[in-house]
């Protein structure tokens, strides 16, 4: 296989779940870097037969507020590379642990430490990833400080890519080619040139365990389950666009930071969106908080002076497998506390689908999908120790490595500030089909017919006609 970076530094894993063990095949394959520079740093016994298979070093040890320097400390210097791919660890702290000692830095998204995401000391707004990501931003710097990057994983990560080929995809079919922009202001404009109301990222997962349904008492997902947890439990977020008429009544600004953003006072996990994909045509989804609803809309925005010209709303729109459906259901039910067991989802799929893509909606030709149909059998054929939604994630890590690597001295980044094409060429090869559909549907397709509501007939895109009540 193609090695596409030489690296000659250590590697540190922290954490080594799904996501860590479905991406260090796809280092070895990819990044000239000997096995035995590479260190796992763990909470869990979880994944230890992966690392032995490859001969990586184990390390099963939690990292705390308290010990994640001494731990960290002899294993991470100048030149070398923290992958944090762990949850209940504090990312800012990484990050700055990793400058001090002039060491890249990856991770999926901002992570607080433990507790943090349901600390009931902290008001809604303070629990936030648009919290978060100002926490991270402040770390910004115009010196050439070590690259530290940040939410690179699927989404966030690859569906910022995705999306800004979208953009040269409809401009294209609009009859206006234009090349690539080469900064925030020129994508931004391009956006509204388009007339972009609303990007979705939508996601529906049909992968199934057939014979092994989920069980009451018990959480089943095909990725991190801490991880969605702990994001569903989180406000509902999303960026808030300039052609929005209404604020939602549960809806709440931030008293600070860039104002792309708006929370809802409910969690994401029962709190849902109409969205569409081309296969599974319209469905709903939750509105799970993730950092690329705010990045985008922040990333996106057009300013005439202080004033806001142009900003899309953005928003996750997350349909996961069956079981993780069920399994969300049953958690509300329990006010929110885990279920006992928990089972990820991996060796025993036996059939479907993760089709992950942007929706881009409101322009002249009406609704354009842009992404992934990775099935399961794709998935295992291409790398092992991965189902279809991991490896969305972990081939976005890879390229968010490599492209980390090859531009060493950029400080803190988003995935919206990278070279798009560099990283959408290492990840395509391993999404499966990826494809652009254009749709004539709308959140009020149907609706009218069956129920009168309080619609927005004049324009669609309202997050009103898109929100679930």
């Amino acid at each position: 296989m193609q090695k596409l970076v030489s690296f000659a530094g250590r590697v540190v894993i922290v954490g080594f779940g799904s996501i860590g063990q479905g991406v260090l095949p796809l280092i070895l394959r990819h990044i000239d870097l000997n096995p035995d520079r590479i260190t796992i740093v763990t909470a869990e016994e979880r994944g230890h037969d992966v690392a032995n298979e490859y001969g990586i070093t184990f390390v099963n040890h939690a990292l705390t507020k308290s010990n994640y320097k001494d731990v960290l400390g002899p294993l991470v210097g100048k030149g070398d590379f923290i992958l944090n791919l762990s949850v209940d660890v504090s990312s800012v702290a990484l990050i700055k642990l990793a400058r001090s000692v002039g060491a890249l830095y990856l991770d999926t998204c901002i992570e607080p430490w433990a507790g943090g995401y349901t600390d009931p000391s902290l008001s809604a707004g303070q629990r936030t990833n648009y919290a978060l990501r100002e926490q991270a931003l402040a770390l910004k710097s115009t010196e050439p400080l070590p690259t530290a990057v940040v939410t690179h994983g699927a989404n966030p990560g690859l569906v910022s890519h995705l999306l800004k080929q979208a953009l040269l995809n409809i401009s294209a079919d609009c009859g206006k080619p234009v090349a690539a922009p080469t900064d925030r202001d020129g994508w931004a404009r391009l956006a509204a040139d388009i007339g972009v109301k609303v990007v979705h990222i939508a996601e529906r997962d049909t992968q199934t365990a057939a014979h092994l349904p989920k069980a009451i008492g018990e959480f089943v997902n095909t990725w991190s389950i801490e991880g969605f947890v702990g994001e569903g439990c989180q406000p509902a977020e999303l960026g808030w666009g300039s052609h929005e008429k209404q604020m939602p009544p549960d809806g709440r600004h931030h008293d600070f930071g860039n104002g792309a953003a708006i929370y809802l006072m409910k969690p994401g996990a029962s709190t849902q969106v109409r969205t569409w994909t081309p296969i599974e045509g319209p469905f709903h989804g939750f509105l799970i908080t993730h950092s690329e609803a705010i990045a985008i809309s922040d990333f996106y925005t057009v300013k005439d002076g202080d004033k806001v010209a142009y900003r899309p709303t953005a928003h996750y729109a997350y349909h996961p497998c069956d079981d993780a459906v069920l399994s969300v259901h049953e958690l509300a039910g329990k006010n929110w506390h885990m279920q006992p067991n928990k089972r990820l989802l991996m060796t025993e799929i036996t059939d479907g689908i993760d089709e992950l893509g942007v929706l881009l909606a409101g322009h002249a030709k009406g609704a354009y999908w842009f992404g992934s149909q990775l099935s399961i059998d794709e998935a295992r054929g291409l790398c092992p120790h991965n189902n279809a939604t991991s490896l969305q994630v972990t081939v976005a890590v890879l390229a968010g490595m490599v492209w980390a690597i090859e531009n060493p001295h950029r400080g803190l980044i988003e995935p919206d500030e990278m070279d798009f094409k560099r990283c959408l060429d290492i990840c395509m090869p391993y999404l499966g089909p990826v494809i652009g559909a254009y749709t004539d549907w709308t959140p009020l397709f149907g609706r009218e017919e069956l129920f009168p509501e309080d619609l927005d007939r004049d324009d669609p895109w309202q997050f009103k006609n898109v929100r679930v009540l």
